[in-house]
């Protein structure tokens, strides 16, 4: 969608002339020199095509049409060879890299309240040789402490270096890990605790103070917590027979135990890796059930889709590592001598909620080549970013607006604007560091107005992702040629894809012009299923005549002529109103919360009412202006609680809804 303009029409086809004559003019030398005439003719190419003619015949990736792909490297069958054999190759090349805390101050807000501002110094790193060492002696030190192959340990903890040593270690020693997200409610920490009887739990200081405190007790068959970043201070209330050591310590334990008379238990591919608990959004947090050829196949799948995947990239580790799109971004870059240096949410950006203004926010300092995102956060971008558009003087915009409407013109055809990209876009792409190349979006649906946006002012393509923790996180990527938007990309070359017919809620893979269903993900990145939960997995996964294992994911998609898939609905998303109609609440959502009147937005429909309902939280600064120009005065609740200024809102979200039908 292009954005708007106030310009005089006169000069504006000045305008449209001049830069037509500036196209012709550059068309013919940046067509030869650029090499993007074979990237427009790879984005018409068909990337996916179906395994048989019959309806609901699976979709294989054109480059893996008669046989999928599993291993990354011959004879790196689990992720503990794959680590020795990135190890061997880059072993003195930079790994894991951290920022130091040079300062933290305490910054007492106009409101009073205290927030606590950062300022880092610069990255440090550790080589793949010394991550290789740190998580040996890890592994062997957890062994001291009795911890056995084939056993669970949980690790509940921020995303950090420490984070994936402690992965690496329990990968080599056959531990399998359990994964909670460190953003979890007390129950369901406890639940994924209990119910996977571990006795060690890896953590931070901060976690142990803020969310095990209160819920070690009823943890009972809990023995050991293991700080990653130092000995926390005791407290009086701590129960008898639970023991708590340093990472290092346990490192060192490590490093002194005699291991020569023991034969290592080393897994094999079937071994479980990761049992890795959901957010629980939607009940109590279900465990996935992991293998090492799941991660495996998975990261393979993903990897094929990066070119030039290699020693020169830097990824930015932000996302929680307990998310498989985190952890298996991460295991990717790690497996092809990329560097990871980790950030968080809020010291991501200069501008981000713990950096003292006035210094770097870690894409400053890093400037990484790779980075993945979830739609909230590349909302959050396109909102601030257009937010400074508004309020820029009224040649700035139109000047913006002019370039922005010229470049997805451009993009659209599959040709680059490098004046407008240097001249126009260079200050928005230095909000991730000015050095991204590609940028992966996952973990939900992004709106198409965000997709185009990012890939217009950042200069690099942003590509959609689909998958779930069930299918180790792999399914499609879009391929960085491909401009479309709303699409998710083809299979990758790990996995297949079918659609099954989901009669009532319309949808059939013999439907015109696009075969539409249930999308089914087959391959070996299909996970063992869910932990002590036989019911659930015998419900969510099948196995078919050929004895190919597949994943019933619940969302609705359709496959256009070139082999890519779009996801166009949930089965959960759908509610029948009361007068029979289908209402698709992640669609009304997502049409809403993109303007900037609101900052968050809840859409709820019932098969009692005719109706949909939704609960809005309002950008203050929008709706004040909002009441400012229809004249109502009031203080920010009685502006909220005002009908007057209900009805107005709601008028501007009709609208918003009824454009983006």
């Amino acid at each position: 969608m292009k954005l708007k303009h106030n310009i005089n029409p006169v000069l504006l086809q000045f305008i449209n002339f001049i830069v037509l004559v500036y196209s012709l003019v550059t068309y013919i030398p940046w067509y030869i020199l650029s090499g993007s005439k074979q990237a427009i003719e790879k984005a018409k190419q068909v990337k996916a095509r179906p395994v048989n003619n019959k309806p609901g015949g699976a979709y294989r990736s054109v480059n893996s049409l008669h046989c999928l792909a599993s291993v990354l490297y011959p004879g790196c069958d689990t992720l503990d060879k794959v680590f020795k054999y990135a190890k061997t190759k880059y072993k003195d090349k930079k790994l894991l890299g951290t920022r130091e805390i040079l300062k933290e101050e305490d910054e007492i807000q106009p409101s009073g309240k205290v927030f606590k501002k950062v300022i880092l110094g610069k990255y440090t790193w550790l080589s793949y040789e010394d991550v290789y060492i740190k998580a040996v002696n890890f592994g062997n030190g957890l062994a001291v402490l009795g911890q056995q192959p084939k056993t669970n340990i949980a690790i509940f903890c921020e995303t950090r270096a420490e984070w994936m040593i402690a992965a690496q270690a329990c990968f080599m020693c056959n531990y399998q890990l359990v994964t909670l997200y460190a953003t979890l409610g007390g129950p369901a920490i406890v639940h994924g605790l209990n119910e996977t009887e571990v006795t060690t739990i890896i953590t931070s200081k901060e976690l142990m103070q803020t969310k095990l405190k209160e819920i070690v007790s009823q943890v009972p068959l809990l023995r050991h917590i293991i700080t990653v970043d130092g000995k926390p201070t005791t407290w009086s209330e701590f129960p008898k027979g639970v023991i708590v050591h340093t990472m290092a310590s346990v490192q060192a334990m490590g490093a002194k135990a005699d291991t020569g008379n023991k034969q290592p238990s080393r897994p094999v591919p079937s071994d479980i890796a990761v049992i890795m608990y959901t957010s629980g959004s939607t009940g109590i947090p279900k465990g996935v059930m992991i293998s090492h050829c799941n991660i495996i196949a998975g990261i393979t799948g993903m990897a094929e889709r990066i070119p030039n995947l290699g020693e020169k990239d830097i990824y930015i580790g932000y996302l929680p590592l307990a998310h498989v799109l985190e952890l298996s971004a991460e295991l990717v870059c790690l497996s092809h001598g990329c560097r990871i240096g980790y950030s968080s949410p809020q010291t991501l950006a200069d501008q981000s909620s713990k950096i003292k203004k006035g210094s770097k926010g870690d894409v400053t300092t890093l400037k990484p080549t790779l980075m993945a995102a979830v739609p909230e956060i590349m909302d959050r971008i396109y909102k601030n970013v257009m937010n400074k558009v508004n309020e820029m003087t009224s040649f700035q915009r139109n000047l913006f607006i002019l370039a922005y409407n010229y470049k997805m013109e451009q993009i659209s055809k599959g040709y680059t604007t490098p004046l407008c990209d240097s001249l126009i876009f260079r200050k928005v792409r230095l909000l991730l560091g000015g050095k991204i190349r590609v940028l992966l979006c996952g973990g939900a649906p992004l709106s198409a107005a965000t997709q185009r946006f990012m890939n217009i002012c950042f200069c690099c393509p942003v590509g959609q992702g689909y998958g779930l923790t069930e299918s180790a996180g792999a399914g499609t990527i879009t391929e960085v040629w491909d401009y479309t938007t709303g699409r998710v990309g083809a299979p990758l070359v790990c996995c297949e894809i079918k659609l099954m017919n989901w009669e009532e809620g319309g949808y059939y893979n013999t439907d015109k012009p696009y075969p539409r269903g249930e999308i089914l993900i087959g391959g070996q990145n299909v996970t063992v299923g869910y932990y002590k939960n036989e019911a659930r997995t015998r419900q969510d996964f099948t196995v078919d005549e050929n004895g190919q294992r597949w994943l019933h994911t619940g969302d609705i998609g359709e496959f256009h002529h070139d082999g890519c898939l779009k996801i166009i609905d949930r089965k959960k998303d759908l509610v029948k109103l009361q007068a029979g109609e289908y209402v698709s609440l992640g669609k009304v959502e997502a049409a809403l919360k993109n303007l900037p009147l609101v900052d968050n937005i809840c859409a709820y429909a019932s098969s009692f009412h005719s109706y949909v309902i939704g609960f809005v939280v309002p950008n203050q600064k929008e709706l004040a202006e909002l009441a400012r120009k229809k004249g109502f005065k009031g203080t920010w609740e009685e502006i909220c609680n005002s009908p007057e200024m209900e009805k107005e809102v709601l008028k501007v979200l009709a609208e918003a809804a009824m454009a983006g039908e």
